[in-house]
């Protein structure tokens, strides 16, 4: 082979991988709450949504919750490692302050912590703690976006999440951070999910506690096998989690425990510097990978 025929030869194999690292990117979008939904008027960051170029009709969706305070955008490295499983992924911004453990372990009723999610995810119920508009709950802005995503964009299936204009719950993983996996674990306990994934939460207690709250009791509606969950050991509330997984039915399995230092750049300030970890440090990739697995 001549050099120039060589040179040639070795232009088109890196344009070749440069294409195909290409097409393995996600497309990735981000729509204001308040733009799928006009009622919308608090907590209205931006919701970051990835879909891979080869995802099936009949893949689940990812649905990623923030912790207390938390962006969308927070969840974004995670999310990258999940969809390039293979999944559609939504970080979706809601109504995360305050947070359940900051109001409910004040409160004597044991109900407190359950009927405050309720609120949250519903936009309904007795909460006298918590309250926001259906609009603002978590299902009407999830199924907001998806009206709007399938609108902007059709041929992609974001409609096929939806049923009966809510959305379906059994064609979407819930997974969260801190109140975030709250919410996720809330909801898997109320309809049956195709998948739950927590990161360090629930651990909802009542007083005189900590004494975990009577909801995280059983896995409810959703199956143990679809059941995972992850802390780090040098977190905080390590044990009441291994208590509330436990509780909740988490196959011992489905469970991992983090345990490395904190990265170099990562900012030891805060109380509780191991508590976000487990979401934002790479090295934590293979066990994303096997949280979320592979869509069936």
């Amino acid at each position: 082979m001549s050099i120039h025929r060589a040179a040639l030869s070795g232009v088109v194999c890196a344009a070749a991988l440069v294409s195909a690292a290409s097409a393995a990117e996600p497309t990735v979008y981000q729509v204001k709450p308040s733009e799928a939904d006009p009622a919308v008027a608090q907590f209205d960051e931006p919701n970051l949504i990835f879909r891979p170029r080869e995802a099936g009709a009949r893949t689940p969706l990812v649905l990623f919750l923030s912790g207390t305070g938390g962006r969308p955008a927070g969840g974004r490295v995670l999310l990258e490692t999940v969809a390039a499983q293979g999944y559609p992924a939504i970080s979706l911004a809601y109504n995360d302050v305050p947070a359940v453990v900051q109001v409910c372990p004040r409160d004597p009723d044991p109900a407190c912590s359950s009927d405050f999610r309720r609120m949250r995810v519903f936009g309904d119920g007795p909460s006298k703690a918590v309250s926001n508009s259906r609009a603002e709950s978590i299902q009407a802005r999830l199924a907001a976006l998806l009206v709007k995503l399938e609108k902007d964009h059709p041929g992609e299936g974001w409609g096929g999440y939806l049923k009966g204009g809510a959305p379906d719950w059994s064609r979407i993983v819930v997974s969260g951070l801190s109140q975030g996996a709250g919410m996720a674990a809330w909801i898997a306990r109320q309809t049956p999910v195709a998948r739950v994934v927590l990161f360090s939460s629930p651990w909802d207690f009542t007083a005189p506690g900590p004494k975990l709250a009577p909801w995280i009791d059983g896995p409810g509606a959703t199956p143990p096998d679809r059941w995972y969950a992850a802390y780090n050991s040098r977190e905080n509330t390590a044990a009441l989690l291994a208590e509330s997984y436990r509780r909740l039915g988490v196959p011992a399995d489905h469970i991992r425990v983090f345990s490395r230092d904190l990265p170099p750049d990562a900012k030891a300030d805060g109380p509780n510097p191991y508590h976000p970890i487990g979401i934002r440090d790479e090295h934590y990739a293979d066990d994303w990978r096997f949280l979320y697995g592979k869509p069936d």
